[in-house]
């Protein structure tokens, strides 16, 4: 989206005046807002009476990190970016005696099913202690079941049927819609979110008639989205002139041999894929499959739907060993990025989840899996067209924000993928560096100058940062205070 993609030139600090950004910093507005007062970092978070939801759960664990945390720093932008989607994101009301909880993305007023069930993720080990928490969580959920029954096939949506600036795209678009880009991973968070929240919290309310109709379409566009039988109903072309906005072939995406694997049109970047089997988003979707198994037969009492969503992930994993691992020339047996089915593969990695590196963070493979580890390498290497290293820091880029341009979200992948203390704490040093004084994280900044960024306002990259620094409190807190 044109959105996503402006380049934000929020001032012209110099690399080597990095050191001065403790003392001057960039708003939300553009205009130099002060870091520190007195010595003390000044809050970004909105005034009490502005916020969106508080949770008195995650206020609790703010004050409790930030007594683990050494550097002031750093205590500051977990502060600001860890309740970022509460603060300022979520819009909660109860709704036919329900919970309904609509959440945007920050700077772009529309909910994305992915970047929605990311956003509230970081909060779920806290529900059981707080039942507004839960709640709204549950709202989530709910939410998420409306958009999934409106459209299956599209990304974002509208809170109300209020229309899109993308109402001209040829594609079947509604009024309740923002983008109808088909991605696959658009129908595995909803059902890792849920998934999360049945087994913290116990609760089943969520799971109704309608959740259930949901996952049944889900099942149904997956196996649309396999192609054995055509195209299958959905198609999309943008008048633009960037290709990866756009789908080739009359809207139906470059051609595919029908192999087991599903076809996904556009990547989580909500760029246009090349090869339309996108790999790490069908290992999501082999997780999510047996997770939904599961959750058909314990909650829903649905055999038939159990049985259809065990088949279809045994299909799935049996095409991805066929057609998707490779010997790479340099790094062995590896996971290519997309795959045609023709034998072709694309080699390469995305910053957005799911990438390649964020397999083991999202539960699809351990860590220690031996072709995770070569791809890994592969990934973190000068072979990964979109690993950049600069002044600033090293880390993986998309297509989507153009070359030399790093994800923070990318750096907390690899974070989160590592056991190694040193990659863990070089990772948070070059997140920290990377808010360049705003105190909080963007979608991506230049590798040699982390003020020259992308989204100021990122609530998913924000949040998730939180969700980093207390795994790391919890599991090597010693990084926090050196």
């Amino acid at each position: 989206m044109s959105s996503r993609r402006d380049f934000l030139k929020n001032g012209a600090i110099s690399l080597a005046g990095l050191s001065l950004l403790r003392g001057k910093g960039f708003g939300h507005s553009g205009t130099i807002l002060p870091v520190t007062v007195d010595g003390r970092f000044v809050s970004r978070r909105p005034k009490l009476n502005d916020r969106k939801f508080v949770s008195e759960a995650v206020e609790e664990k703010i004050v409790e990190v930030k007594k683990g945390i050494h550097d002031d720093e750093l205590k500051w932008l977990f502060e600001n970016c860890y309740p970022n989607t509460l603060d300022t994101t979520v819009d909660f009301q109860m709704i036919d005696g329900k919970p309904d909880t609509f959440v945007i993305t920050g700077d772009i007023h529309a909910m994305w099913l992915r970047d929605s069930s990311a956003q509230v993720w970081p909060y779920l080990p806290l529900a059981k202690q707080d039942s507004r928490l839960k709640e709204l969580l549950a709202g989530v959920i709910n939410r998420q079941t409306k958009c999934i029954l409106i459209d299956p096939y599209a990304n974002a949506f509208n809170y109300g049927a209020t229309g899109s600036p993308y109402d001209t795209d040829l594609t079947t678009m509604k009024p309740e819609l923002h983008e109808r880009k088909w991605e696959v991973d658009s129908l595995c968070y909803p059902i890792r979110l849920a998934y999360g929240y049945w087994k913290t919290t116990g609760d089943v309310s969520c799971f109704d008639s309608k959740w259930h109709d949901a996952m049944k379409l889900v099942l149904k566009t997956f196996i649309q989205q396999q192609r054995k039988n055509g195209p299958g109903p959905y198609k999309f072309e943008r008048k633009t002139i960037t290709p990866e906005g756009t789908l080739a072939n009359g809207g139906y995406g470059n051609p595919i041999k029908p192999v087991g694997l599903i076809c996904s049109m556009f990547r989580p970047s909500d760029d246009a894929t090349i090869f339309p089997f996108l790999i790490p988003s069908n290992y999501f979707a082999v997780l999510s499959l047996r997770r939904l198994t599961e959750m058909s037969a314990e909650i829903l009492k649905d055999k038939e739907l159990a049985e259809g969503s065990t088949s279809l992930a045994d299909e799935v994993e049996s095409a991805i060993r066929k057609y998707a691992l490779v010997n790479h020339l340099d790094f062995g047996q590896t996971i290519a990025y997309e795959a045609d089915g023709f034998g072709n593969q694309l080699f390469m990695d995305d910053a957005n989840v799911p990438s390649l590196i964020s397999l083991p963070y999202l539960e699809c493979l351990p860590e220690d899996d031996t072709v995770y580890q070569n791809t890994r390498r592969f990934v973190l290497s000068d072979s990964n067209p979109y690993f950049f290293k600069g002044k600033a820091g090293e880390g993986n880029g998309s297509p989507h924000t153009g070359l030399g341009k790093i994800w923070p979200m990318s750096i907390m992948m690899r974070a989160f993928t590592s056991s190694d203390s040193v990659e863990i704490s070089t990772c948070l040093r070059t997140l920290i560096r990377s808010n360049a004084g705003t105190g909080f994280m963007h979608e991506s900044f230049d590798d040699n100058d982390p003020s020259r960024f992308t989204r100021k306002w990122f609530a998913w990259a924000n949040t998730l940062f939180g969700e980093l620094v207390i795994k790391i409190y919890e599991e090597k807190p010693y990084l926090l205070k050196a």
